[in-house]
């Protein structure tokens, strides 16, 4: 029986230098790990220390060693699996540009509020959705607009925070 393969969203804090998100990624593609979604940004600048935010997919087996081989990198300093270690919440941001007049146009208007997507920029024949919610949301979203003259499309990446009073 193999074991299922389950998305997780891990979190990394590290010293923000130069070469650090190239390791990370080296670690990766170094060991066949897929990366889906990938962050980062300073988060404590007094510290001099960025969270990169990972989303990945694999068995309990291979999160593990994701995990394992993370903290075994300098300058990591702490590596939390966001996704197993209780509430948090989760958060991507898009762009999605449509190109439509007449119905279709309309139509998108029409979906874009159901979803809550901000409209950021409108010309005659275009407009640019801003969109925030789960990968999931993004993705009926703009599964919903490819028939109606999805145009183009810019994704952040998944963002994460644990839920409560702690920090990192």
């Amino acid at each position: 029986m193999t074991e299922p393969v389950e998305r997780h969203t891990i979190a990394v804090l590290v010293d923000n230098e130069p070469g650090i998100l190239a390791r990370v990624i080296g670690l990766f593609s170094g060991r066949g790990y897929n990366i889906e979604s990938l962050t980062v940004a300073e988060t404590d600048r007094a510290n001099n220390l960025s969270r990169i935010t990972i989303v990945t997919s694999g068995t309990s087996m291979i999160i593990e060693q994701i995990k394992a081989q993370l903290l075994r990198l300098v300058p990591v300093h702490r590596v939390r699996d966001l996704t197993i270690e209780g509430p948090h919440v989760e958060r991507e941001l898009a762009l999605i540009k449509m190109a439509s007049t007449g119905p279709a146009r309309v139509e998108s208007l029409r979906l874009a509020d159901i979803f809550r997507a901000k409209v950021v920029d409108a010309t005659t024949e275009s407009f640019v959705f801003e969109l925030t919610g789960s990968t999931e949301k993004l993705n009926a979203f703009i599964t919903l607009m490819e028939p109606l003259g999805l145009a183009d499309v810019s994704r952040t990446g998944v963002v994460a925070i644990s839920r409560g009073p702690g920090s990192f």
